[in-house]
């Protein structure tokens, strides 16, 4: 049975400049990853695979797709139990076991890495460099790392054969790829489970996530909703706080935030063109709100 997702789930991946790489090797390999990413897919594109983190090690084969959030390192290998041969550090800097500067012959072509050219497995690593690229919605659904069975087979040929072309175009290219592979795994995940992170039963609070998700710039309240949803105000609130957590006005506002996020990096939009679209009446109350929740200013955001 394939169990629906939060709304607004796939309203965040908008990848920007993402990190893709083909990554090539013959075994014995192990690379450990601690690039501190916000979400990183990584898919076997021949031969196989383990990845292995605090909850065990589990097998990959051939257009399986792993999803892997948050801070926490995880390493994949040829087989379980391989010494790593590399780490991948923040900003996806390269190194040996030891630190030291990996061998140039690592770098075979055009995002092509690994310890050899004709290795027998093959990966396809991509990496969405900052949160507001994938969207809260999405992330908060997530665990912290899940395996999918060859969730799309075409869109992960498509997104291969394109990764070694050159060309100042392919980064647009890769990063709408991205953003299919990200979606076809998302969805294949969430088949056939019988309860998500993050979704909601109750369907008078579906409703009412829905529209506070479709238009978060509307003047919404809690009376207006409880009208829509046909029940009273104080049924709605604590129907909203028992299935999603907050009552409506703090998922609106973490709602409005996280859009901002996202549009931060239309680097076109002006900061109160930004707080027009996520329904702040300023910029400046957009700053202050902006700032509690992520501790920087929407333009200490955008540089970053």
């Amino acid at each position: 049975m394939r169990v629906e997702l939060p709304a607004g789930c796939f309203d965040g991946p908008r990848a920007r400049g993402a990190f893709v790489l083909r990554v090539v090797m013959e075994p014995p390999w192990a690379v450990r990853v601690a690039d501190e990413a916000p979400l990183s897919a990584v898919a076997v594109l021949r031969g196989s695979a383990w990845v292995s983190g605090a909850g065990g090690a589990q097998p990959m084969s051939a257009g399986d797709v792993l999803l892997a959030r948050g801070s926490a390192p995880y390493v994949v290998a040829g087989s379980p139990g391989a010494a790593p041969l590399a780490a991948v550090g923040a900003g996806q800097v390269c190194s040996g076991p030891d630190g030291r500067e990996l061998p140039g012959r690592w770098n075979s072509g055009v995002r092509t890495w690994g310890n050899d050219p004709a290795g027998r497995d093959a990966l396809l690593v991509g990496t969405f460099r900052s949160r507001g690229e994938v969207g809260r919605a999405l992330t908060a659904a997530l665990p912290e790392a899940v395996v999918v069975p060859d969730p799309d087979p075409q869109v992960l040929a498509l997104l291969a054969r394109e990764v070694e072309r050159a060309g100042g175009e392919q980064a647009g290219v890769l990063d709408r790829l991205l953003d299919l592979l990200l979606i076809a795994a998302v969805r294949g995940w969430s088949a056939g489970r019988g309860a998500l992170p993050g979704v909601v039963a109750d369907p008078v609070v579906q409703r009412a996530a829905r529209w506070l998700e479709a238009d978060p710039a509307a003047p919404w309240t809690v009376p207006e909703l409880a009208r829509r949803s046909g029940v009273s105000r104080s049924a709605l609130t604590r129907r909203f706080a028992r299935a999603v957590g907050t009552t409506p006005g703090e998922h609106l506002a973490q709602r409005r935030l996280a859009l901002a996020a996202e549009l931060l990096g239309e680097r076109d939009l002006t900061l109160a063109a930004v707080a027009r679209r996520v329904g702040y009446s300023s910029p400046f109350s957009l700053s202050a709100a902006f700032k509690k929740r992520y501790g920087v200013s929407p333009q200490a955001y955008r540089q970053r």
